[in-house]
């Protein structure tokens, strides 16, 4: 099972991803100043319902706080994620 911990920035592609079972689920980004905007969420088919959009989430969240930028969700997926864990919305910009 995959860990938040697991979420990498790939920075050529500018998105996070967090692989499972070999498959990649991706929070593309754009980076503005020391604002990511984050704007789209998928998770492939095979994987959805595992939770491993929240995996992904977390993670990129956690690699966000640590660098000391801020996030601005566009993706509803995003939103609604940030909206339900309000330990990560001092986070937004």
């Amino acid at each position: 099972m995959s860990d938040v911990t697991d979420v990498i920035d790939n920075h050529e592609r500018r998105r996070f991803e967090l692989t499972v079972d070999g498959q990649v689920a991706v929070a593309d980004y754009r980076l503005a100043g020391d604002v990511v905007r984050i704007t789209h969420v998928e998770t492939p088919v095979a994987l959805r319902g595992a939770g491993v959009a929240g995996r992904l989430m977390a993670g990129a969240l956690a690699i966000v706080r640590a660098r000391g930028q801020k996030v601005k969700p566009v993706c509803p997926y995003a939103v609604a994620y940030i909206q339900r864990h309000p330990q990560e919305q001092d986070l937004l910009a």
